[in-house]
């Protein structure tokens, strides 16, 4: 019943200037200019505005300032109603096809409640500050790893052979005026061994070296780019290893176990080259190749559990205690 057409209405309380209409109000005809709309709003303005009221309100519409009040908000509704070209189009349109009841509801409150700011502004500066955090986090944890890598005695050893070969070290040690504190050669050393950390040693995963192409921004400008490229290199996969049969290379093979393992691309660069050539020493690429790796590794991983101290004593809490239970035993 709701869904119904309802009769012609005509002016609406909820509406514009309510049960009035606004060219009235303002004292103004319909043909009227922006100019002579504006001219009669300043007229009423400063005869009912609060702050400039004094007395009886004319034409017997009550009487106080509260009167004159409502009197100056109508008018002050006309106005916003008329000044505005779109708005007052719809208006007229109201007037003359009051019966179309939906129509004008859906008409105001969408002018009245859509915002103020364009939305894809809103959306562009959203995407560029989430762009913007995510490559100061990208290089916080790449700047975490080599501080790791300079701490792990593997690496440093072999950064510190490297910049004495280079005789990078040596001119820390200087003498005269220029001599230095220990602490600032020692600082100067640790810039150098991180300096070569950095370029002689590739981290992979997600401790790699941020790159302006990965962030949100560029994935979502070069999406079309991708895209494309994607459906080429999937037309020739299917070209070559479906249609005509070829045999798979490095490149294909590794692809193929990559997508068995449900690993992403960084996550499968992060591995060590021997783990890669057990996987195609093992022909993984064949489905059921990887099917019986992956019982391998699952029995190994149970076995490996069952062997750890920590798991053992969490099976022992589970079956002497449970869940849910009040204890005071720290692990």
């Amino acid at each position: 019943a709701a869904l119904l057409p309802r009769p012609a209405r005509g002016l609406t309380d909820r509406l514009y200037c309510g049960r009035r209409v606004c060219y009235e109000v303002l004292g103004v005809s319909r043909q009227a200019s922006k100019a002579e709309i504006a001219r009669a709003y300043r007229q009423l303005a400063r005869q009912y505005h609060p702050d400039r009221y004094r007395g009886e309100p004319p034409g017997g519409e009550g009487s106080g300032a509260q009167a004159a009040h409502e009197k100056f908000l109508l008018i002050a509704a006309a106005y916003e109603t008329l000044k505005d070209e779109e708005t007052r189009k719809d208006y007229d349109y109201m007037l003359d096809h009051p019966e179309e009841y939906y129509r004008h509801y859906y008409h105001y409150y969408s002018r009245r409640l859509a915002p103020k700011v364009d939305v894809t502004i809103v959306i562009l500066v959203t995407v560029c500050a989430i762009s913007v955090f995510q490559f100061f986090s990208w290089w916080s944890s790449y700047n975490e790893a080599i501080n790791y890598l300079a701490s792990v005695p593997k690496y440093r050893i072999q950064a510190t052979e490297i910049a004495r070969q280079q005789g990078l070290l040596n001119k820390t040690k200087e003498k005269g005026k220029n001599r230095r504190s220990k602490e600032e050669i020692r600082e100067e050393e640790e810039e150098i061994i991180k300096d070569i950390i950095k370029n002689k040693i590739d981290i992979k995963g997600g401790y790699q070296k941020p790159k302006i192409y990965d962030i949100l921004l560029f994935q979502i400008l070069l999406a079309p780019f991708y895209w494309c490229k994607y459906v080429v290199w999937y037309c020739w996969w299917i070209y070559c290893f479906t249609i005509k049969g070829q045999e798979y290379g490095v490149e294909e093979k590794l692809y193929i176990i990559r997508r068995y393992m449900k690993m992403s691309q960084s996550q499968f660069d992060s591995l060590e080259d021997h783990q890669k050539e057990t996987f195609l020493e093992r022909q993984l690429w064949i489905r059921e190749n990887y099917e019986v790796y992956k019982r391998e590794q699952e029995e190994e991983l149970k076995k490996k559990m069952a062997m750890d101290p920590r798991w053992k004593r969490y099976r022992r809490w589970m079956k002497n205690e449970g869940p849910g239970r009040l204890t005071f035993i720290d692990d």
